[in-house]
């Protein structure tokens, strides 16, 4: 459990591997919408990281997963000062750590890496970022588009299920029957993210939390991995973002792979092959993995 502020407590799951923990890299993997230390990708990726030498922690956002016992606050897209604590956490375990982050975790992880660059422990090392919304606006129409509304429909399906649970747990916190008015994540988050995150609307949510604007800030070895194919993140959201002169930030578009799908042969557990792209690059930098033979739905 790692504490953030004052009725804020994280649920982060490690496993060390045996032995002194100073004499292993730890890796941190955070999870995206909806999702929670228990989502596939991040279980294929702490297993094939963990098989490979790391001590492996799996964070979950405020109130994710089994994190909702502890914290029934609300996450959003741009609590890089969570992931931060997590960090910290894990910097005073171990001298040497490595992150990654899915989808909405992703944008955690390069928001700390770039906005919170003054901040970020000398123990991070490395950095990678898996089919991230570096435009939020965008992602948020790439959802409203008539071929998207089966992930519309799975999104808001668990967005309405978690604020119900936090609005019936903090009821003087969370208004009763505000998320009846959403019927998009656009909406939702005019209506319920963004006036309890601390922004006016939406658009000033999406533009104060998006991650694309902060790569020229980065310092760290950094991968930012997207598919052409992802539904949810049009390409030309990932490219359209300068990166920074001294070549640190790597960006890699793999032809197909859907939303945190990536489907192929690997030595990864679910033929996730995403997972051995990302911990080679931790792990050395310029390993590299096969390409998907097949994108996969949805899985975050």
């Amino acid at each position: 459990m790692v504490g953030v502020e004052p009725e804020v407590r994280l649920l982060v799951r490690a496993t060390w591997q045996p032995g002194p923990r100073e004499a292993r890299p730890a890796l941190v993997v955070v999870h995206g919408l909806g999702g929670s230390d228990a989502s596939a990708y991040a279980l294929s990726t702490g297993q094939l990281a963990y098989a490979r030498g790391f001590h492996v922690l799996r964070a979950n956002m405020r109130g994710c997963g089994d994190g909702e016992a502890l914290c029934g606050r609300l996450y959003n897209a741009g609590l890089d000062t969570d992931l931060l604590a997590v960090l910290r956490f894990a910097a005073g375990l171990v001298p040497r750590l490595s992150v990654v982050g899915f989808s909405l975790g992703g944008n955690l992880a390069l928001l700390a890496a770039g906005r919170r660059r003054a901040e970020l422990p000398a123990a991070v090392r490395r950095l990678a970022a898996v089919c991230t919304p570096l435009d939020l606006a965008e992602c948020a129409g790439a959802l409203e588009r008539p071929a998207n509304r089966l992930y519309q429909r799975y999104f808001m399906r668990s967005l309405i299920a978690g604020y119900r649970r936090r609005q019936a747990r903090l009821p003087q916190l969370y208004e009763a029957g505000r998320e009846r008015r959403a019927r998009t994540v656009r909406e939702f988050d005019d209506l319920i993210t963004a006036p309890y995150g601390g922004y006016r609307d939406a658009s000033e949510y999406y533009e104060r939390s998006s991650s694309g604007p902060w790569l020229t800030a980065i310092d760290r070895p950094t991968l930012v991995m997207n598919a052409a194919d992802d539904p949810m993140v049009p390409v030309a959201s990932v490219l359209r973002w300068p990166l920074p002169d001294h070549g640190i930030v790597r960006r890699e578009i793999a032809p197909t792979g859907g939303h945190v799908g990536f489907v192929g042969r690997t030595q990864a557990p679910g033929f996730f092959w995403a997972a051995e792209r990302v911990v080679g690059f931790l792990t050395h930098g310029d390993e590299t993995s096969p390409m998907p033979l097949v994108s996969s739905p949805l899985r975050c």
